[in-house]
């Protein structure tokens, strides 16, 4: 997308629907695609077309070649937000229904607080965050407190909370990296993440479990969604609200994106909507507004976390 000097309301209102719309259909995009296809794999493949798509179109209108330095900044945040972050939230969805894992990654921001406190040099965060944090950690308590969840359950449960973390951690590095531009930088990202991924597919055997005769149409459809819209339409839209919206409605998506996350998985998955679902929603939902709302607009931005 081009920024226009003076975006229109209904620029804006495209874009940020289509950020709402995109980041919080992608888990349900994963859950399909993991039913058929090996989920390192796909995830690899996912972030490696993308990302050459993306590197290779920046790099055409003029873009400098990255330096050595740049793309060893790519190669530790795309490690801990693809490889430690994504492929969590992957390997998780075998077992674990797109809008729960949805809604525990959407605690993103609570891990960031806590985080960015906890370094060397770390600011306290103020009242109102501490209050999100610990609203925040009471809805994931709900949520792992279900009569039915099985080990399959709380291992997934698990993993998606490390993915967090590890995505939250990233997401800090990435303040400091040495960086090109956004877009460009992305493709970088998902160059050297979707490798790793695919490094860890063959390590994990993957590759002698393939069954190209086993994968559903369903399955391959949702890995061309994740790569076409999910990676390159979603974060071009992003990208783009930055520049043409404030900061503060551009960070709104942290907090749509699992209530639609929760309403697609029921729709068109049949995923359960219980009250206990229901009700870690609302205070998820909730913690996120009111962190991402005390902190400083330019740092709530910054915790971009599209999956």
């Amino acid at each position: 997308m081009t920024v226009q000097k003076h975006p229109t309301r209904a620029g804006i209102v495209v874009a940020l629907g289509a950020v709402y719309l995109i980041w919080g259909s992608t888990y349900l995009a994963i859950r399909f695609a993991v039913e058929t296809l090996p989920p390192f794999l796909m995830a690899g493949t996912r972030f490696l077309v993308a990302g050459a798509i993306l590197y290779a179109w920046r790099r055409a209108v003029g873009f400098p070649k990255p330096t050595g330095r740049q793309w060893r900044g790519a190669l530790v945040v795309g490690g801990l937000m693809l490889l430690g972050g994504n492929g969590g939230v992957v390997w998780a969805e075998q077992f674990v229904e797109s809008g729960t894992a949805a809604l525990i990654v959407a605690t993103v921001p609570l891990w960031m607080v806590l985080m960015d406190w906890l370094r060397p040099g770390g600011v306290a965060p103020r009242p109102g965050v501490w209050v999100g944090v610990l609203v925040g950690l009471a809805g994931v308590l709900v949520l792992l407190g279900s009569p039915d969840a099985g080990d399959r359950y709380v291992a997934g449960w698990l993993v998606l909370v490390l993915a967090s973390i590890a995505w939250s951690a990233g997401s800090l590095y990435y303040r400091s990296a040495a960086l090109p531009a956004p877009l460009l930088a992305t493709g970088m990202l998902m160059l050297t993440g979707g490798a790793m991924l695919l490094l860890v597919g063959l390590l994990a055997g993957e590759v002698g479990r393939l069954d190209p005769s086993s994968f559903s149409r369903k399955s391959l459809l949702s890995l061309l969604y994740l790569i076409l819209v999910g990676s390159l339409l979603g974060y071009s839209a992003y990208v783009w609200l930055l520049r043409a919206a404030s900061p503060a409605l551009a960070s709104t998506y942290a907090y749509v994106n699992p209530v639609v996350a929760v309403f697609l998985g029921w729709l068109l998955a049949g995923e359960r909507l219980t009250g206990r679902i229901a009700i870690a929603s609302a205070v998820i939902v909730g913690a996120v507004a009111l962190i991402t709302r005390a902190r400083p607009r330019r740092v709530a931005a910054e915790e971009r976390h599209g999956t």
